[in-house]
């Protein structure tokens, strides 16, 4: 695809993921890549463009490319135009398909943000199959969801001996506050978990592994964990189910791989009362009304300040286990949803456009597609991966 006109695109540049990732390609994206913003508002895209400005002269003249989530024929012309788009558009089940869509037919890679199973699973039975044959990859969840847990759990399994059953748990532990875009996706997809379900069993009857290994979430119950110090519940996101599609895929996970996903929490008091209010947002998320109240005091497109970000804070420790071995990591880093997720997008995004990376095609996990050279970039970026 080297002659297509663009490397790199980044839709959504107008709205708060997306205007720090845009600037954290101003920074870092190589002289050589080709990128372009595109959105539906050109004059809120030449405002973007112009503090980029600000950052490297030299995007006074960055292409701004017209698109619109509901212009299929908008998005068949980026996608024919552009090596890979990454997306940030989001809920992407409310509007991401018809990009996935112009990217599978065209041939084009693609990235987003999304956290939405039902949008996953939803992708990969409409298009799995088309970008197969064009020969694009889908990569979804390329931000805090899941790339921490995806390439932590990678880099852990990495640390164990080859060949043999492995056991991995993850447990989660954040401090930091959440974007409008960030709020509809969770209210979304709390609101249709009917949907949500039928996806999975629509896709687990299709997506079959080939039975030479075996790969899967073991949920786990409330407990106080001795590594981490804290109190541990399950934490039903998509993450695990994206760890154990790596497993399945990637040969190193061994012949029996299982996953376990815990959010770490400092004291039994405050797990209860996070499962409480959990419990409280889903079912309000089922009323109409209700959740849009919700929706309305967190407008899209705002976020957090860069006072609050700066006093953001992630990690992730994973207790790995197999063949008489007991390995303890860590990832770690800065404000999740924003700052690193920035980071994470755009250098997922670039490792598409210029790494040296496995043949893959079809909708893929990010270790999948990128493995190690995510893994390396991610490092370089000051992402830490450490074995305690």
């Amino acid at each position: 695809m080297s002659d297509r006109r663009f490397d790199v695109v980044l839709l959504g540049a107008t709205g708060f993921a997306g205007g720090l990732t845009a600037e954290y390609l101003a920074w870092h994206a190589p002289v050589e890549c080709r990128w372009a913003l595109a959105g539906r508002n050109t004059a809120k895209l030449e405002n973007v463009r112009a503090k980029l400005a600000t950052i490297d002269a030299r995007l006074s003249t960055l292409d701004l490319v017209p698109a619109d989530s509901t212009d299929a024929g908008s998005l068949r012309a980026l996608a024919e135009q552009s090596r890979m788009i990454a997306s940030t558009v989001g809920p992407y089940a409310l509007h991401g398909e018809p990009l996935v869509a112009a990217c599978a037919d065209a041939g084009t890679d693609y990235l987003d943000l999304t956290g939405e199973p039902e949008f996953v699973d939803e992708m990969y039975l409409r298009h799995s199959e088309t970008a197969v044959a064009s020969g694009a990859r889908l990569v979804h969840a390329c931000g805090f969801d899941s790339i921490p847990h995806d390439v932590g759990a990678y880099f852990t399994v990495q640390q164990l001996p080859e060949g043999v059953p492995l056991r991995v748990r993850g447990y989660v532990e954040v401090s930091a506050t959440f974007s409008g875009g960030t709020a509809a996706s969770a209210l979304n997809a709390f609101a249709h978990p009917t949907r949500t379900l039928s996806a999975a069993r629509r896709r687990a009857r299709v997506d079959r592994p080939d039975g030479s290994r075996s790969a899967r979430v073991v949920t786990g119950r409330p407990h106080h964990d001795r590594t981490t110090g804290t109190w541990a519940l399950p934490m039903p996101t998509i993450d695990p189910q994206i760890v154990t599609r790596s497993a399945r895929a990637v040969d190193r996970y061994g012949p029996d791989f299982r996953y376990s996903h815990f959010v770490g929490l400092p004291h039994a008091r405050t797990a209860a009362g996070l499962a409480a209010g959990v419990a409280g947002l889903f079912a309000a998320a089922q009323v109409p009304p209700v959740r849009r109240a919700l929706l309305s005091r967190i407008p899209a497109g705002t976020g957090p300040s860069a006072e609050k970000r700066a006093r953001s804070w992630f990690r992730v420790t994973f207790v790995g286990e197999g063949g008489g071995e007991r390995v303890v990591t860590r990832v770690s880093g800065g404000d999740p949803g924003y700052d690193e997720t920035a980071v994470m997008l755009a250098e997922s995004a670039l490792a598409l456009a210029f790494d040296d990376l496995p043949a893959t095609r079809g909708q893929v996990t990010t270790v999948t597609a990128m493995g190690d050279a995510l893994l390396a970039r991610l490092q370089a970026a000051g992402m830490r991966f450490e074995v305690l």
